[in-house]
């Protein structure tokens, strides 16, 4: 089963009814995508003017874009429960609920760098209130999308892709948004605290990760390449990876400060240099990675060509987050070759937005994005159709 819909569409489009019975956590991806490209661009090393503003005119359209699909999907969910909740039997589609709180962490981390030039300190107010309901979601995510995986759902090894690593990756994210928000804390105490938090959700997430790359080098090695369908996956590998850099990096650099204050100076010295060292070290495996993801998809694109799908927006996330990881290992470490490195990334992760959001408004413009693959039949276990919830 493909992770998306292709653009030949599989079901009759007829009215805003026939899309939300339709409508799929896949699209949260999209914002996924337009989040971090705000914020990517934001940090761009070289100083080109209006690139705050154009920065700040995405975040404000993603969140414009949160708030609909999320109205969408919760429309789903109240006209059309039965279907809706065959999604937590479909071993591909329920994998993106993780989707959703990444795209509220990029919301919560604009409001920290757009917001508060617009809005004042209700902005960090606000970013926190968010990062709660955030990590909440995220947590949620990565412990029950599992449990579904290991009692409800149909897999194997042949089978598996990066899409497993959607629910898992969204604590670390998490993670980062907090690392991000600890700096505007007042409070000692609280600063402490949601520095600790970050930590945890960082090991909550990011061991689990890397051993589902382990699995998943094996499936490559023993099953070759996934079906056309799916090959824009390959970048997912790189999300857990680039986040985590980010998350050591970002959490390492508030430290120092929040540590002192608690009567560890100490620790806090540690934890900065774990994050220089640990970020650089999953930075140069990311490259691994990202250099696999390339030859991959081209040649997928080249012997077999890529149906276009909201799995596109594989391609975005994942560099985006790699590229933010990378700029800010090289303005700790102030190495200019991994400045220029990152402001090249964010200049292919610009150009690749661009694209897959042309595509991705073509595609929902004629409606043939709107295909929910829970609803066809036998792509969920019978027992799992049968069993109420």
């Amino acid at each position: 089963m493909s992770v998306t819909t292709t653009t030949t569409g599989a079901y009759p489009q007829d009215g805003l009814r026939e899309i939300i019975r339709q409508f799929t956590p896949n699209w949260f991806t999209a914002t996924m995508g337009t989040g971090i490209l705000a914020l990517a661009i934001n940090q761009y090393p070289l100083a080109i003017p209006g690139l705050h503003a154009i920065g700040e005119v995405l975040w404000l359209a993603n969140i414009l874009l949160f708030v609909t699909f999320s109205a969408l999907y919760a429309a789903r969910w109240t006209m059309f429960f039965d279907g809706a909740r065959r999604i937590f039997g479909h071993s591909v589609v329920s994998m993106f609920f993780g989707a959703i709180p990444m795209s509220l962490a990029t919301i919560v981390n604009g409001f920290i760098v757009f917001g508060v030039p617009l809005f004042g300190d209700a902005a960090l107010g606000i970013a926190q209130a968010l990062l709660w309901v955030d990590i909440v979601l995220a947590v949620a995510c990565g412990v029950l999308v599992p449990f579904l995986m290991f009692t409800r759902q149909d897999h194997s090894l042949e089978k598996m892709t990066a899409v497993w690593l959607l629910p898992i990756v969204a604590a670390e994210v998490a993670a980062a948004s907090a690392a991000q928000l600890v700096p505007h804390m007042v409070d000692p105490q609280a600063a402490l605290r949601l520095l600790v938090v970050g930590y945890a959700l960082w090991a909550f997430s990011v061991p689990l990760a890397l051993s589902f790359l382990v699995i998943l080098l094996l499936r490559l090695a023993l099953h070759k390449l996934p079906p056309k369908e799916m090959a824009a996956s390959g970048f997912l590998a790189l999300g857990p990876i680039g986040t985590g850099a980010l998350g050591l990096l970002l959490l390492g650099a508030d430290a120092p400060r929040v540590f002192t204050q608690a009567g560890l100076p100490g620790v806090g010295e540690v934890a900065q240099g774990i994050g220089i060292v640990g970020g650089a070290m999953l930075w140069g495996y990311g490259i691994w990675w990202l250099m696999l993801a390339v030859l991959t998809t081209v040649r997928t694109m080249r012997q077999h060509g890529m149906p276009f799908n909201l799995g596109w927006w594989a391609l975005t996330f994942p560099l985006g987050v790699y590229s933010v990881a990378t700029l800010a290992l090289a303005r700790q470490t102030h190495l200019g070759f991994i400045l220029a490195i990152g402001g090249v990334l964010v200049l292919c992760l610009a150009m690749l937005w661009v694209m897959v959001a042309t595509r991705t408004l073509q595609g929902a413009w004629r409606r043939t994005l709107f295909v929910s693959p829970c609803l066809v039949r036998g792509s969920i276990p019978q027992d799992f159709e049968s069993t109420s919830l």
